[in-house]
């Protein structure tokens, strides 16, 4: 029954809202206790031949047989009685052969002295067993030697494999069940509605670039005409002393018109004939921009033609690649090739962060009302760990634990720090930092160790986001006492930290502050070995580099720095989308970037409704994300598959594969 945790969590979420609080713990009470294993089949095998016989747990698997009963009595098959029934008594002679092979006749005696009188009382000739715990060589004796042989066991295993199989399909679903096959079924016609949209919108991209095309095929053919027509006149009506100088003067004008070359300008592209007749002046001025501009500005660029009016304008952004190459502004990065894209419309405010788990299967996204939501995107996946958390305050930070998906880390804006079970569903600690840092702005568990490392902060009056942020305190705490093992030191009054990274063996903290430095730290020594300025703002994100010989730092007015570890200080690669960072946003909300498995794309929060993805240290253009409804407020990729995921201050959470 695949579908019955959800169904379960429907029930739970039901009664929270009801504020049924005494059903809820009376039904996660049984749920706790359940001894039919959500008519799991395997799981019903393993309890009954892998647990109750072989620990010799006769009460608990004669009540597991009898609960099984219960279930069936209403059922109009008889068959299906009578065939439990035979299974039953095989099972139990075989609980009592195991115990004789184990050497263990007393489980044997005790098992007749608690169910003997039952056992008469239903016939099936029991009789001759009684008489098993003094018998020699049972497995010999010709009446039981067939119980003890391994063909038996096995057949008696796949009997009830195949009969529980048989039950649990052909059991009537109650309509609560169903609607977890309604919703599966309504999100592949919805992935197959966005493939097909996804379809017809190239589609239409390439009739419309056909079209275009026919067009301007059409316009040169009809000014090679007429240019063609000019020169006869010209050559018909020039005195003959200017002959030579005149066609020399219109053979040049037409390679300007026809020639396929483009003239660059800053990036973008214009045909030649938009600027044919220009005076030298202007275009000695393009040129100069061109030459002197090398580095990422935004510009706008003006074009008009003489006596039409025609205004030429673009936004770009890095115009240069770090070989010299002209770059595309994001407005001219094409859209991400969808595979498919899930929407998650959970939340009832802006989201404020998002994490898949360490496998990828899960995800957590917090919103600003303080609930963070534990969910699935793939129906493939059981929905067993899908939890709504109440937290209470602002949820500012969020972290899984690194080796599993079994714990995920809560920061909250109250000195909150919540370690829920997601098997479990509980809170199983809350700890809390000093009052005077109640902002948990980020967590980072260690790839090795069962540590973490808090970043809190304290606050103070600001207009934007980072502007509130006071002072900063770095704490190292133990995940199997749940108690602050240091204090890690960063000076006197130092700058909130924003954003932590931990390389691959847990060896070394990376941490970003407010004031522009990037901090890093030998976590088996706890003291800081190295930090330069690495921004004139603050710094919101920080990651390592996929092979860990760069690190990538986000400044709060949108300057994308790749640092190399090996010559400190030196840039290897830039982006600036400080166009994308509005100041509105800012106040809200602390932009974050995220790397892929691959660590050649990197994805970046926006103001806007797309986020970009660069390619880093790349020659090909970049991309765009589909956009949300309002600003894109936080992003995460999947560990290990080209998937990521997507907040925004719309509500909503997307994730996105590519192609």
């Amino acid at each position: 029954m695949e579908n019955m945790h959800y169904a379960e969590e429907l029930v739970r979420e039901f009664l929270v809202f009801r504020g049924f609080t005494n059903t809820l713990q009376a039904f996660e009470t049984e749920l706790s206790t359940d001894i039919g294993k959500a008519f799991q089949v395997d799981e019903i095998l393993n309890l009954i031949f892998s647990v109750y016989i072989p620990k010799f747990q006769a009460e608990k698997l004669v009540g597991l047989l009898s609960f099984f009963k219960q279930c069936f009595s209403s059922s109009s098959e008889t068959i299906i009685i009578a065939t439990l029934s035979k299974l039953e008594v095989s099972i139990l002679c075989y609980y009592i052969v195991y115990a004789m092979q184990s050497g263990r006749k007393d489980k044997v005696v005790e098992f007749f002295g608690m169910k003997g009188n039952d056992l008469l009382q239903r016939g099936n000739d029991w009789s001759p067993w009684f008489a098993l715990p003094y018998v020699k060589n049972p497995s010999l004796d010709p009446q039981f030697r067939i119980f003890f042989s391994k063909e038996w066991y096995e057949a008696l295993r796949l009997s009830v494999r195949n009969f529980f199989n048989e039950i649990f399909n052909g059991t009537r679903i109650p309509t609560l069940l169903k609607l977890s096959s309604e919703k599966n079924t309504v999100n592949q016609l919805k992935k197959d509605i966005e493939h097909l949209n996804l379809k017809l919108s190239q589609l239409q991209a390439k009739l419309e670039e056909k079209e275009a095309q026919l067009c301007r095929s059409r316009s040169d053919r009809g000014n090679s005409a007429s240019m063609m027509n000019a020169i006869g006149r010209t050559n018909s009506s020039t005195p003959s002393s200017s002959v030579h100088e005149e066609n020399l003067h219109l053979c040049t004008s037409i390679q300007e018109i026809c020639a396929p070359a483009t003239l660059h300008l800053g990036g973008v592209r214009m045909d030649k004939e938009l600027v044919v007749g220009r005076p030298a002046k202007t275009l000695s001025a393009f040129t100069s921009y061109e030459l002197e501009h090398d580095s990422s500005i935004d510009s706008v660029l003006h074009v008009e033609e003489s006596g039409t009016g025609t205004t030429i304008q673009t936004f770009h952004d890095g115009p240069f690649t770090d070989n010299g190459q002209e770059m595309q502004g994001e407005e001219e990065f094409s859209e991400v090739k969808v595979e498919f894209q899930e929407t998650f419309l959970g939340h009832t405010s802006p989201i404020s962060r998002c994490r898949f788990s360490a496998s990828g299967n899960n995800i957590a996204s917090a919103s600003e009302d303080g609930t963070v939501r534990i969910w699935t995107y793939d129906s493939s996946i059981p929905a067993s760990r899908n939890a709504t958390i109440y937290c209470g305050a602002e949820v500012m930070s969020l972290d899984w634990e690194c080796k599993s998906d079994r714990l995920l880390l809560i920061g909250t804006a109250d000195g909150g720090i919540k370690a829920w079970n997601v098997d479990a569903k509980r809170v199983v600690c809350d700890l809390h930092t000093t009052e005077s840092y109640p902002s948990v702005l980020d967590l980072k568990c260690s790839p090795v160790e069962p540590i973490f490392v808090s970043a809190a902060a304290s606050r103070r009056q600001g207009e934007s986001y980072i502007d509130t942020l006071g002072f900063a305190s770095l704490t190292v705490w133990n995940m199997k006492t749940w108690k602050a093992m240091t204090v890690l030191p960063l000076g006197e009054d130092p700058p909130a930290i924003t954003s932590l990274c931990f390389n691959h063996n847990g060896k070394v903290l990376a941490a970003s502050a407010t004031d522009g430095m990037i901090h890093m730290f030998d976590m088996s020594a706890g003291l800081q070995i190295t930090g330069w300025p690495a921004h004139d703002s603050a710094i919101s994100s920080i990651l390592f580099g996929q092979d860990e010989t760069s690190i990538f730092s986000l400044g709060s007015d949108g300057k994308i720095c790749e640092w190399s570890l090996q010559s400190q200080g030196q840039v290897l690669w830039s982006r600036n989308c400080g166009r994308l960072f509005d100041s509105q946003t800012s106040k809200h909300f602390r932009h974050e970037m995220a790397l892929d498995a691959t660590g050649r794309r990197l994805l970046v929060t926006s103001g806007s409704v797309r986020a970009p993805i660069y390619q880093v240290r790349g020659h090909t253009n970049g991309s765009k994300t589909l956009p949300h409804g309002a600003a894109i407020t936080t992003v995460d990729w999947h560990p290990t598959l080209p998937i990521f995921v997507t907040g925004s201050a719309d509500h909503s959470v997307r994730v996105t594969s590519t192609l």
